[in-house]
């Protein structure tokens, strides 16, 4: 195949279209290399990339480089207003996979007939970057979710309290980064549309959105991910549902069950009930004590839950923990923004 003839372009202007998008496509291509390789740090994501920008380099001959005419072009230093706009790497590595996909098209079309191994090559790597960009978008989302649950030290996980939403935002302006709805006493259709209500709320402020036990309607409202119990779908099945871009919590009692948390590939741990909760008022609190021992038995964000307040939260910061997760302390609170910046300074 490689020695299939290729006819130089008797049209010069083909030829310089030729060079210029060769080098379009390859020089987005690494624009996207270079933030999985160093903020992704995903070799085979890098990998693929530049073996494709090589394999361009291979195709770029030197009649096209020849006919380069950089001087008379004249649209040397147009740029557009939506340059500007281009903030996240998210937004560059999207802009850049365009840029690619345009370039290759241009290729494809204008040797189809004249360097059918360029044309050839150009789309079979224009398909393959429509699918890589979306995994490199899901990829970062995932890595800014981790983050994100990383440097959480307050998860509220909501009640009934009929002011919720308001509540809500009044909360992530307070500093919360985590929020965990629990619609235990609505029907599914109640569930799904106050859960994308609070969703909407938690994307304006960059904070996650996590449901709690349903993993359907996680999935139907596009959740950050699933919260669940030690009696609800093992993390394995869940996992198959969500897919790997998605964070799931588990619920445990004991330093066994979070070591099979860990091990079943769960992504933080909430360890409790510490102390007496009327969230859950049949389940007998652990104690302080077993905080220390999940913190050394967990390699994973640990939280803990279970009656926890601004009277008891500094029993919780003196084993060593500055996670937790609570919902009456700041729900049924008359001042919820007050009362959360207390806790966030207390924990620091």
């Amino acid at each position: 195949m490689k020695s299939m003839t290729v006819i130089p372009p008797s049209d010069n202007r083909i030829a310089q279209l030729i060079d210029a998008n060769l080098d379009r496509a390859r020089e987005g291509l690494r624009v996207i290399e270079d933030w999985c390789r160093f903020g992704l740090k995903k070799k085979d994501y890098a990998k693929d990339l530049k073996d494709w920008r090589q394999t361009l380099g291979t195709y770029h001959h030197e009649f096209y480089k020849n006919a380069r005419t950089t001087f008379q072009d004249p649209c040397i230093g147009i740029s557009h207003p939506a340059q500007s706009t281009r903030i996240t790497p998210e937004q560059i590595v999207s802009a850049n996979a365009s840029r690619v996909q345009e370039a290759l098209r241009v290729i494809e079309e204008y040797t189809r007939n004249t360097d059918k191994l360029l044309s050839s090559e150009a789309s079979s790597i224009r398909y393959k970057i429509y699918d890589l960009e979306l995994q490199i978008i899901k990829e970062s989302k995932w890595n800014e979710r981790k983050k994100i649950l990383e440097e959480c030290t307050v998860y509220l996980i909501t009640n009934s309290n009929q002011s919720i939403a308001e509540i809500i935002h009044e909360i992530l302006s307070a500093g919360v980064r985590v929020v965990q709805y629990r619609g235990k006493h609505k029907n599914d259709l109640e569930s799904i549309k106050e859960a994308n209500l609070l969703s909407a709320i938690c994307k304006k402020f960059n904070a996650l959105f996590i449901i709690n036990d349903r993993v359907d309607i996680a999935l139907a409202t596009n959740a950050d991910g699933v919260h669940l119990g030690q009696n609800d779908m093992p993390i394995t099945e869940a996992r198959k549902i969500l897919g790997p871009h998605k964070i799931i919590g588990k619920s445990t009692h004991s330093k066994k069950q979070i070591e099979a948390a860990v091990k079943e590939g769960c992504d933080y741990i909430g360890i409790g009930p510490i102390f007496n909760s009327n969230t859950k008022p049949e389940l007998i609190p652990i104690g302080i004590s077993s905080i220390k021992e999940a913190i050394k038995s967990s390699p994973l964000p640990t939280f803990a839950i279970g009656g926890i307040n601004t009277s008891n939260i500094n029993q919780i910061k003196n084993t060593g923990c500055k996670r937790i997760a609570l919902s009456e302390a700041i729900m049924n609170h008359p001042q919820p923004i007050s009362v959360t910046k207390k806790l966030i300074n207390l924990l620091k």
